[in-house]
């Protein structure tokens, strides 16, 4: 299937984003978020001109016409206008819609703004269609064309290889543990977690760390629930003790809900790249080539501080190198 050649305006993309429940509003993270909790609010107030994220995206490199003319890829997406992204608007610390029309505010949201800007100009940060994508449809969304890319914190894994391709890493995140804020002095990793009432995202990357980290685990104290507002709810609730999944996804729950805190460090690696079809075989060199170039200006530091480091303490960290997967 070819994307739609019809490009919804900012404000289109932001209505189309609230019309729906919080919850289906956020498709698709890392490990395998489904979608957002119902956590008040649901949407940025804006990253323009003059913010540290408005300044970070400006900052973006752009493609020469010649990189751009030898990839199938990049010719195809400059030729259609716009870069159709598929992923989330409801994440508060990678990528959630603006309450003001703005474009989408962060460090995936950025990344994607970044990518199309390298692509189609300097103005090619607003050229990006957001298309909603679930655990169940990302692959096949990029095998059949619907969406150019996946930027929603995905993790990169040998079995999700088999099937599409990535260019990345282009962050390194981890599973976590989030807990009621109240029990947050309580557990700190997963050695606390033995039998404990444990919730995660069916087919997610959390099962197996739950699986692989946490001592003596009882499988029949691990609920999988089909997505992230489930999982939220359960451990609001009472119907579980803590929620083990990327540390991305978990921080953006944090971010909106002083009810549910993260606890610890991760404890298991998870690389996010950006999921490409096999079909374009120069797309995974072209964007691993963009990745670096944001990298080796600035502008990756810049955008983790005015999205990521807004949330967790320290410096940037390093980043990855695209190009090097770890599987």
């Amino acid at each position: 299937m070819t994307p739609s050649t019809s490009r919804p305006g900012r404000r289109a993309v932001v209505a189309a984003a609230a019309a729906l429940p919080f919850g289906a509003a956020l498709a698709a993270c890392s490990s395998d978020t489904g979608s957002g909790p119902d956590l008040g609010g649901g949407a940025s107030d804006g990253g323009g001109e003059g913010t540290p994220y408005g300044d970070a995206i400006a900052s973006g490199p752009l493609a020469s016409e010649d990189a751009v003319a030898a990839s199938a890829w990049a010719t195809a997406i400059k030729d259609n206008g716009k870069l159709v992204r598929g992923g989330t608007l409801a994440n508060q610390v990678f990528s959630l819609a603006s309450t003001t029309g703005e474009d989408p505010t962060g460090f995936d949201a950025g990344i994607t703004q970044l990518l199309s800007r390298y692509i189609l100009g300097e103005d090619g940060a607003e050229k990006v269609e957001y298309i909603d994508t679930t655990v169940e449809t990302r692959e096949t969304m990029v095998e059949n064309g619907t969406v150019d890319c996946v930027i929603a914190t995905y993790s990169i894994t040998p079995e999700r290889l088999e099937v599409i391709d990535f260019a990345g890493p282009y962050y390194l995140s981890g599973t976590a543990i989030q807990v009621r804020t109240e029990d947050k002095d309580s557990i700190s990793g997963p050695e606390d977690l033995t039998g404990l009432e444990l919730v995660t995202q069916a087919n997610s990357t959390g099962i197996q760390a739950i699986e692989e980290n946490v001592p003596d685990h009882d499988p029949d104290k691990v609920q999988t629930l089909p997505d992230n507002e489930s999982c939220v709810a359960a451990l609001k609730q009472g119907r579980s003790d803590a929620y083990v999944l990327d540390q991305g996804v978990l921080l953006g729950n944090s971010k909106a809900d002083p009810d549910v805190t993260v606890v610890g460090e991760p404890f298991v690696d998870d690389p996010y790249g950006i999921g490409l079809s096999t079909e374009h075989e120069d797309a995974a060199d072209f964007v691993n080539t963009f990745l670096q170039e944001i990298i080796d200006s600035g502008t990756w530091e810049a955008l983790w501080t005015a999205t990521v480091g807004e949330v967790v303490d320290g410096e940037a960290p390093e980043p990855p190198t695209p190009g090097d997967l770890p599987v």
